[in-house]
């Protein structure tokens, strides 16, 4: 029942025609897609461009090929999702399938996009670098430039399709305040997940805030040896989305911010979760790569913490989407309540008419 609720557009609300905006922002997630592809083909293909002599890259040809392969495909993605957020096919995917890449797509590319801009003015101000801290010994400076450009651009456009088809599709279920919810909206279970992922949010939060300061306990030699401005900002990057995470989360679970609306803690709630699970998920990955050897080793902490940060981004998301279910399943009760009641009228005017004429 749920499931269809979520899965159809507004009540009332038809499948709009792509207008321009529509369209420029599709092109432009598409054409954003092209420099990374291009590059990562070609490194599969055996060229060397932008992988400087000596990189670490280098020593694992059959690794890297599968994980150049696997970020193709994810790439790609993106451009199935632009089409699939601008085409009314794309109005009757299930929910879930839609909901699941968009979250995965939020939490991967906006913390580039919050990230990578403040990197470049780390670094227009200290003359420092403006790539990831630690990243120079896998890649040339100029890839980063590239590449995250092509990640802004996506994510921006990519966010801007998904508020919009979201806007037509499901509108209609998070109108009005937080304080407006009815009680069944949240029961104890989700309740209990929410208050959880909450918890585990604020966790996480904490060695990242020591690192930000310029703590080094808990980082490996190869990550204390190349902090630098960029590294701490990318850090506390990490803080805002679990507090953003809490604040959506507990705003939601616990119904309180009577002046909040539904949709901003629901806004808040989607990107905090992802952005911290799904980099918690991307660097616990990432640290298990034959190219992170030696002095560049996540320690215990680090990858402690990178589970605590995705387990606390499934644990949001399957609450978020038991909350959307509860809402789901009380708008299609009232609609058939309002239904039953409009049907019960109708038969007593009927009635009336009836006896009137046998009168």
């Amino acid at each position: 029942m749920a499931e269809t609720t979520l899965a159809s557009t507004s009540p009332g609300l038809h499948p709009a025609p792509v207008g321009r905006l529509r369209a420029v922002l599709r092109a432009a997630a598409v054409i954003s897609c092209v420099p990374y592809v291009a590059l990562k083909i070609a490194w599969i293909a055996g060229s060397r461009v932008g992988i400087p002599d000596g990189s670490v890259l280098l020593d694992h040809p059959g690794v890297m090929a599968v994980a150049n392969s696997a970020t193709v495909l994810m790439d790609a993605a993106v451009v199935v999702l632009a089409l699939l957020l601008t085409q009314d096919w794309g109005r009757r995917v299930p929910a879930w399938l839609l909901a699941l890449p968009m979250w995965v797509a939020t939490g991967l590319l906006t913390p580039i996009v919050a990230g990578f801009p403040l990197q470049v003015l780390a670094k227009v101000f200290t003359g420092g670098r403006s790539a990831p801290a630690g990243s120079e010994r896998f890649l040339a400076e100029w890839v980063f430039g590239v590449v995250y450009t092509g990640f802004i651009v996506q994510g921006l456009a990519l966010g801007a399709l998904f508020a919009l088809y979201a806007r037509d599709r499901w509108g209609h279920l998070w109108r009005g305040a937080v304080g407006e919810l009815p009680g069944s909206a949240v029961g104890p279970r989700l309740r209990a997940a929410g208050v959880a992922a909450s918890v585990l949010a604020a966790l996480c939060a904490v060695p990242h805030v020591m690192w930000a300061a310029g703590s080094t306990t808990g980082l490996s030699q190869g990550w204390a040896d190349g902090r630098a401005a960029d590294f701490r900002l990318l850090e506390g990057t990490y803080v805002v989305f679990a507090a953003l995470t809490v604040t959506g989360v507990l705003t939601l679970a616990l119904r309180r911010g009577r002046g909040v609306t539904l949709r901003t803690a629901l806004a808040l709630a989607w990107v905090g979760s992802a952005a911290l699970g799904c980099w918690g998920g991307w660097l616990l990955v990432a640290s298990a790569m034959p190219a992170a050897d030696g002095a560049g080793r996540a320690t215990t902490l680090m990858l402690l913490t990178y589970c605590v940060q995705l387990t606390a981004g499934l644990v949001a998301l399957a609450a978020g989407a038991g909350f959307l279910r509860r809402l789901g399943q009380g708008g299609q009760a009232a609609g058939g309540q309002a239904g039953g009641r409009a049907e019960s009228r109708a038969n007593g005017r009927a009635r009336q008419q009836i006896r009137g004429r046998a009168a």
